[in-house]
């Protein structure tokens, strides 16, 4: 893909939802991240630890949506598309690897079991360098999840993909 392909990427819309965030999704993800600490599971821990409900593992955006997204909880205007197979389906129609880059998790407060965030990603970055005699496209978005009652940023979260052509 061309450089200045690339940058018309830049500020596309990616994605928009919403999540419940639900306290046996959060607990069973605290297990599989191999953290036992019982505020992921137990409110009287929670408490104890100075949180007003269960708070969720710091790399939970990363699968919440996967995990808290329920069709009837959805904004009338969610793309019905996938973005990103649009940003990556011409990169992928000539092969390569798709790569997971880098995760980056921005923190305006813990996102906490019983939260109804609503999320809107973007295309923030998008560029190609040159390895070994292949091109790398890499492709950064950024969703900003805010709270459902009162509008209030809780986390961002950037993901960089890469294709390897």
């Amino acid at each position: 893909m061309a450089e200045d392909d690339l940058k018309k990427l830049i500020g596309k819309p990616m994605s928009k939802s919403t999540v419940v965030v639900e306290r046996g999704p959060v607990s069973n993800f605290a297990v599989a991240v191999c953290d036992r600490n019982p505020v992921y599971r137990d409110p009287r821990a929670a408490k104890e630890a100075g949180f007003d409900a269960i708070p969720a593992p710091p790399t939970w955006p990363f699968v919440m949506q996967a995990w808290g997204e329920f069709a009837e909880e959805q904004p009338g205007d969610k793309p019905k598309a996938n973005a990103m197979a649009d940003v990556i389906g011409p990169l992928m129609a000539g092969g390569g690897l798709i790569l997971h880059g880098e995760q980056e998790f921005t923190y305006h407060r813990p996102v906490f079991v019983g939260d109804v965030l609503e999320g809107e990603g973007t295309v923030v970055d998008a560029y190609a360098k040159e390895s070994k005699g292949r091109t790398m496209t890499f492709i950064v978005t950024e969703t900003v999840w805010k709270d459902a009652k009162t509008g209030e940023p809780v986390v961002s979260s950037k993901f960089n993909l890469i294709h390897r052509g």
